[in-house]
């Protein structure tokens, strides 16, 4: 279940009322009258099934009450009630598979923001990388792709080319872009820092590193395994089932591959430098394309059962129009 707190202008509580009343899989419904100061109006507050949370804040939003108030959704982890338990029984398909749209946006648009925070993070990713490609310490290594937050970017595009969503796309593409040309120009410095203090040589660089090597040598495989990892953290991103990012993180080679690309283009190795960047790209456009094609599917999927649910458990909801365009 959701927990939705609106803020509604006074002449409009009877209409967003009205509102959450005709939408199926809707319950514990409770005004206060005058109670909100800023902006000042009613607040209403209301469950609703995590399935039928995407339309009706799609026609909150589409009232305006975005701008004239506002709309504020939380997951609920525990809900003990019969009239909740009679709301998600009622609401059309299951709640593991809705994909809250407002939500995914929200969450790709903080995740693809060019912060100092992000570029540290995924600048030390891509150092920590750099030991584990030199000291051939796979370790290293699975700890660094952890560490780097390199897929809200690479989801935030996805999400924008199903949403249609240009600022969103131009948002994730800065990130993506500027934040590993910032990393990978740091840690090509941390290299030569390093090769300056002796703890850095040339010869590592040129070791075959059994543990490490398959980082410069992109095939196929690394792109069916990117294709494989788009989907699952493209599917724990919509299911919030985020615990399952981190299996996502280290299951493909970007910062490695980022890494090995800085530190052999600090020791001249263009072979290494050319390998690692093919493996970047492969990973990153494996994993776009992956996420992509899940939203799509998720949202043909979902609609579709929409339409077969039987009329007793569809939304009311209001005539719909064009949806605003979403923040990102």
């Amino acid at each position: 279940m959701l927990h939705l707190r609106l803020i509604v202008p006074a002449d409009r509580t009877d209409e967003v009322v009205g509102l959450i009343g005709r939408t199926v899989g809707t319950a514990h419904l409770a005004v206060l009258t005058g109670a909100a100061r800023s902006p000042v109006g009613d607040v209403v507050l209301c469950d609703v099934a995590r399935e039928a949370g995407d339309e009706l804040i799609g026609a909150l939003r589409e009232m305006g009450i975005d701008s004239s108030g506002s709309i504020t959704a939380e997951n609920m982890d525990l809900t003990l009630s019969k009239h909740a338990e009679e709301a998600e029984r009622a609401a059309p398909g299951e709640g593991a598979d809705a994909v809250l749209w407002e939500e995914l946006s929200e969450v790709t648009h903080e995740e693809s923001t060019f912060s100092v925070t992000y570029v540290a993070f995924l600048a030390l990713a891509t150092m920590l990388a750099a030991c584990g490609v030199m000291l051939d310490n796979a370790v290293l290594i699975v700890g660094a792709m952890a560490v780097g937050p390199e897929f809200g970017p690479l989801a935030g595009i996805s999400t924008a080319l199903v949403q249609r969503a240009p600022r969103l796309a131009g948002r994730s593409l800065w990130a993506l872009i500027g934040g590993f040309a910032v990393a990978m120009v740091l840690t090509a410095g941390f290299a030569w820092l390093l090769d300056a203090l002796g703890l850095f040589t040339e010869d590592m660089v040129k070791a075959e590193r059994p543990n490490t090597g398959f980082i410069w040598h992109p095939d196929w495989m690394s792109f069916v395994v990117a294709l494989l990892a788009g989907i699952a953290g493209t599917l724990s991103l919509t299911s919030a089932k985020s615990g399952a990012l981190i299996g996502v993180a280290i299951s493909v080679t970007t910062v490695p591959a980022a890494a090995n690309a800085a530190v052999a283009f600090s020791y001249q190795d263009l072979q290494q430098t050319w390998g690692s960047s093919a493996q970047l790209l492969a990973n990153m456009a494996g994993i776009v394309l992956a996420g992509t094609l899940t939203l799509l599917i998720q949202k043909a999927l979902w609609n579709t059962r929409r339409r077969a649910a039987p009329p007793g458990r569809r939304e009311a909801g209001v005539p719909r129009g064009p949806r605003p365009p979403s923040k990102g």
